[in-house]
């Protein structure tokens, strides 16, 4: 395994590190090895505190940050874009020792990072309102406005591409910002902070407050002086969020979890069709909240679409994230290890089809076999449960018409998507469907361009995409009664 020489492990606020105010700090460990690569400082209820106060500083009027041009805020942003693509190797094997996901994989969450904030730096200067033609004699216009100080916590499967769906909006609109990184991936947020500085970020604009979700997360959902909350993670822990922040009445954006549906027709190649399937289920070791995991596959090639998942499932490379052969990395930690396996025997006990895989690997790290389940119903708890890891389930159905009705009947709504060459069948599909992206002839397509987010309990509001900047401003409206 390498080593990956880490250099940053303090709290970032104002341009600044710091230990933590208790002195505390928590371990970061390796998934593929079980040892600990670093302590970071743990942040607390009074580290936050000096984050946002830092943050509302920096945001205060006549602040070099506010009273910078637009255009200046999109060339910092694409000064922060070039400094991660001269760090891209090193961030990439950071998230690879960090998180456990193979090094080829991180490469391209790099990638798709830098174009997060060139796509945002663009918009810096375009963010306007509009003029109305108004009753009453008066001349009216909108003004486009930042919400202020935003509090965003990201999670642990993609670190640094999550902390780039919240800065770049958020800046790009002129917000300052305050971040909780997963406690088990903190180490690119810290790098990319101490870019921003680099950059010539003024003080307080960025700030990074490493930390668990009890403390850390929940004292910066509860600061009275946070305008905004952005977080991705669990439908449980949003319900718990937007309890907090009902207090206080702050703007909420939720990107939340997901049991999403992707159907097979009967009109596929289903060599084609099963491999499309299976990187929807097995993309980053299943742990994507968009994860086309639940399967359902025409009656007429049902049988031999389950024979090629689980061929293509067995090619499979477990390892070293940094060995160019691995495919699969480990899980993120013992915990969702755990879950992971007790849905596993679940879908067992209840009658599911094992067929490949079903066990936790037998080598050191949180390495999941990739398993295949057949015959499912939709009410087993693997069909029901996120599960978010290396396990497809498939199902089995007769007409569209009952597929689309067996899709919808979920509390989520993320993602759907479905294969098919009819198109007929692809518009009553997305048309049917109650979910935030429908992919159709692909799957998990998500682009900075266009907009994502859930429906029903997969969240509220959207990223990415200029619908992305919205939950990052305030619209005011002007009126001016001539005299």
């Amino acid at each position: 395994m390498a080593k990956v020489d880490i250099k940053f492990t303090k709290i970032f606020i104002n341009n600044e590190w710091h230990d933590s105010v208790s002195g505390k700090t928590f371990p970061v460990i390796n998934p593929s090895t079980e040892e600990k690569i670093a302590d970071v400082a743990e942040g607390d209820r009074d580290d936050v505190a000096k984050a946002v106060a830092a943050a509302k500083d920096a945001f205060a009027l006549g602040s070099q940050w506010r009273s910078m041009d637009a255009s200046g805020r999109g060339r910092l942003i694409n000064r922060l874009a070039d400094l991660i693509e001269r760090e891209k190797e090193y961030l990439a094997k950071l998230e690879s020792y960090d998180n456990g996901k193979p090094l080829a994989e991180a490469d391209f969450d790099i990638d798709c990072t830098i174009a997060t904030f060139r796509y945002y730096a663009g918009w810096a200067d375009k963010i306007h309102g509009k003029t109305i033609p108004a009753d009453g004699g008066v001349y009216s216009f909108t003004k486009i406005e930042p919400v202020g100080i935003c509090g965003q916590i990201i999670p642990w499967n993609y670190p640094a591409l999550m902390l780039s769906w919240k800065w770049a909006p958020a800046l790009a609109a002129g917000n300052t910002v305050v971040l909780k990184p997963a406690e088990q991936t903190p180490l690119s947020a810290l790098y990319i902070a101490n870019l921003a500085k680099e950059a010539g970020f003024p003080a307080g604009v960025v700030n990074v407050v490493p930390g668990y979700g009890p403390t850390a997360g929940a004292s910066l959902v509860e600061h009275p002086l946070v305008d905004k909350i952005a977080f991705t993670g669990s439908t449980e822990i949003g319900k718990l969020i937007s309890k907090m922040a009902s207090n206080t009445l702050k703007r909420v954006t939720l990107e939340l979890g997901g049991k999403s549906p992707l159907v097979v027709t009967e009109s596929v190649n289903i060599s084609d069709a099963a491999q499309i399937a299976h990187d929807a289920c097995f993309a980053n070791m299943g742990q994507c909240c968009c994860a086309g995991t639940r399967t359902y596959v025409h009656e007429s090639i049902y049988e031999e679409f389950v024979k090629q998942s689980a061929l293509v499932a067995r090619k499979k490379v477990l390892g070293n994230p940094f060995d160019e052969t691995t495919t699969q990395g480990p899980q993120i930690d013992s915990t969702q290890t755990a879950k992971i396996l007790d849905l596993i025997e679940s879908g067992k006990k209840q009658g599911a089809r094992v067929v490949t895989g079903g066990e936790r690997a037998q080598r050191k790290g949180y390495f999941i076999e990739p398993t295949v389940f057949a015959d499912v119903t939709d009410s087993m708890r693997i069909a029901q449960e996120e599960i978010f890891g290396p396990v497809q389930q498939i199902f089995k159905y007769k007409t569209l018409d009952e597929v689309i009705e067996r899709c919808n009947n979920t509390n989520y709504g993320l993602a759907a998507g479905i294969l098919t060459k009819d198109i007929n069948q692809a518009l009553k599909f997305s048309g049917a469907i109650k979910a935030g992206s429908v992919w159709v002839n692909c799957y998990d397509h998500t682009v900075v361009q266009t907009p994502f987010g859930g429906f029903k309990q997969s969240g509220m509001g959207r990223e990415l995409g200029e619908d992305g900047l919205y939950g990052y401003c305030e619209i005011k409206t002007v009126t001016i009664k001539p005299q």
